[in-house]
Parts: C-alpha cells; sequence; structure tokens
C-alpha cells in the first residue's frame, strides 16, 4: 500500500490544497479537461462522501477548500484518475508536445508508469475557523483576477466564485 503524501490530522475539518501539472504545463485550457477534473469533483461528492467548499482551476494547476472522512484517500485517488483520464485525452488527441514533457518529468524511478502528469505530494492547510475559511476561499477566487484573466472572481468559469455570488456555477459545492 502507497503512503498518502497529505497530513490529514482532523478528518473534521476541511483542508486547502494545490495540485499542480508537472513543469506548470498549461493542461486545462481546453474545456475537456477541465470537466475531467469537475467530473471526478462530482463523482466523489456523490459517492465518497466529499465536501468541496471551494475551487478554481486554472491553466496549470488548480486550489481547492475539500473535506471527506477519508480526505487523504480522495485526493490520491483524485490524482491517479484524473492523471490517467487526462494522459488518455492527450494521447487520443496526439498532443505529443505536452505528453513528451510528461514522460520527460517523470522520476527514473518510477517504473509503474510512462508519466507523470501531477507534481508530487501537496500540503494540506487546515482550515480550521471561519476567518481561515473566507481568507482561503478569497485567494482561491481572487486568482484569476490576479492574474489578469477576468476583471471580477465570477466571471472565471472554472471556480465555485458564482456560486457564492448565487449565480450557479459549473458544480455544486457545499458551504460550511
Amino acid at each position: 500500500m502507497g503512503r498518502s503524501r497529505y497530513l490529514i490530522t482532523e478528518l473534521d475539518k476541511p483542508y486547502f490544497m494545490t495540485c499542480t501539472v508537472m513543469e506548470w504545463l498549461p493542461v486545462f485550457t481546453r474545456p475537456e479537461t477541465v470537466q475531467i477534473i469537475l467530473d471526478c469533483w462530482q463523482y466523489q461528492r456523490e459517492h465518497e462522501g466529499l465536501k468541496l467548499y471551494g475551487f478554481v482551476v486554472l491553466e496549470n494547476h488548480l486550489h481547492f477548500i475539500a473535506q471527506a472522512p477519508r480526505l487523504d484517500k480522495c485526493i490520491n485517488s483524485f490524482k491517479s484518475f484524473t492523471a490517467r483520464k487526462l494522459i488518455d485525452y492527450l494521447k487520443a488527441h496526439h498532443i505529443e508536445q505536452l505528453l513528451t514533457r510528461l514522460s520527460f518529468a517523470k522520476r527514473a524511478h518510477k517504473f509503474d508508469r510512462e508519466y507523470q502528469f501531477w507534481q508530487e505530494g501537496g500540503h494540506a492547510e487546515m482550515v480550521f475557523n471561519e476567518d481561515i475559511m473566507r481568507e482561503k476561499l478569497k485567494y482561491i477566487h481572487e486568482n484569476p483576477v490576479k492574474r489578469g484573466y477576468v476583471n471580477k472572481a465570477e466571471y472565471w468559469r472554472c471556480s465555485s466564485a458564482s456560486n457564492y455570488e448565487g449565480l450557479g456555477g459549473v458544480i455544486d459545492v457545499d458551504h460550511w
């Protein structure tokens, strides 16, 4: 059994997390690749008890706040499943430049795979009160604004900002 790279110490608390594509490659520039992420979260919400409080998907990484009875296992399965689906997508669409970089990025000791999609590890940061939750949601939602992609957070389609503005979103989120 593999070890968890996410130190989840209190199961009754949500955690802020970041997942980054190897070498910061811009994979999430196509709606289909973003949909793989959204579909996985939706599945985990429906079948694994995941509570998703907020998220943003940018071209090469994503941030989210989540909670689950076994959040470490949810994150591991999220990264494993989405990596496989995203690599399959890149292969099916002959996106060789990204596949070459993902193959090159794989560590030499990894014999169980041809590609490495996500950067290893991650820093799970506990959200232990309402002030921290607001701070992390603001950080997540303002990320596309700071990058100059949109003027208002709720304009970024791949974010939960519009959910919090009562406008609906690409997937439902849980409110803390």
